[in-house]
């Protein structure tokens, strides 16, 4: 029997990726997101391509009731899921008070609460079970203060402190919790960032990481079950240094990169 792998957030950039690995080292999955017709697509591609399962459940996981309803639906098919990935997210780029409060409740809504709901519907199956796997897919950002980033870094500091803690508390237990924390990544959301500032595009091509490689990273951290997998040896040194500073100074250097962009 195959272990299954539940990816949220499947239909593009980097859940998609991670669900292409977990694909090829023989998980069937469960596909969620809400565009129906991209998830549709990529199952019969995954399918046909390495003879797994896949189910795809279009879901908005920003409305409340959404992970439990999720969760019912496979405890209803006898559907355990072997590895948990928390992909969904959404980011909103600019100066604070030029976003709109639904722009920051939507990032809140999906990067905390959705993220939190899906946790502890599934993570007291698994250790009940006694294994299971976690990847929650943080940022680089998570790390320090960005201005113009300010509430989307803020939730991505979120994501790595639960999975810190939650990695701490299920010690022993057979489940293991990572967070993915990439960089500036080629996909959609970097896409639609550069649209709302130009400047992005004027990032240099060694700082943009490839979506390939980030979930290949991911995958083999969560596998192993690292607790914070960095992938880029730029973003390792950022993060090290990050940790390392001052918080005062951090918030200068992060306020001055702000200004530039």
């Amino acid at each position: 029997m195959r272990p299954v792998a539940l990816v949220t957030g499947a239909s593009s950039g980097i859940g998609e990726e991670l669900a292409r690995c977990f694909a090829g080292a023989g998980h069937d999955l469960v596909l969620v997101a809400r565009s129906a017709d991209k998830l549709q697509a990529l199952a019969a591609e995954l399918q046909a391509q390495y003879a797994i399962k896949a189910l795809v459940l279009a879901l908005d996981l920003t409305e409340p009731e959404a992970p439990g309803r999720l969760a019912t639906s496979l405890r209803r098919r006898e559907l355990v899921p072997d590895v948990l990935v928390n992909c969904a997210g959404v980011l909103a780029q600019g100066p604070f008070a030029g976003i709109k409060p639904s722009g920051h409740q939507a990032i809140i809504d999906l990067n905390i609460s959705a993220l939190t709901s899906m946790l502890s519907h599934f993570v007291p199956l698994m250790t009940a079970r006694g294994s299971g796997r976690v990847l929650n897919v943080a940022s680089i950002a998570a790390f320090q203060p960005v201005p113009t980033l300010a509430t989307y870094a803020a939730s991505k500091a979120y994501v790595l402190s639960l999975t810190e803690s939650l990695s701490q508390e299920l010690m022993g237990s057979g489940v293991s919790v990572t967070a993915l924390c990439p960089g500036i990544t080629a996909t959609q959301m970097l896409t639609s960032a550069t649209q709302a500032n130009q400047q992005l595009a004027n990032l240099p091509g060694f700082l943009i990481g490839s979506v390939e490689d980030v979930a290949r990273q991911g995958f083999e951290a969560c596998m192993r079950g690292d607790v914070i997998c960095v992938p880029g040896a730029i973003n390792r040194v950022a993060m090290i240094a990050s940790r390392s500073t001052p918080k005062w100074l951090l918030r200068r250097f992060s306020g001055l990169l702000a200004r530039k962009l």
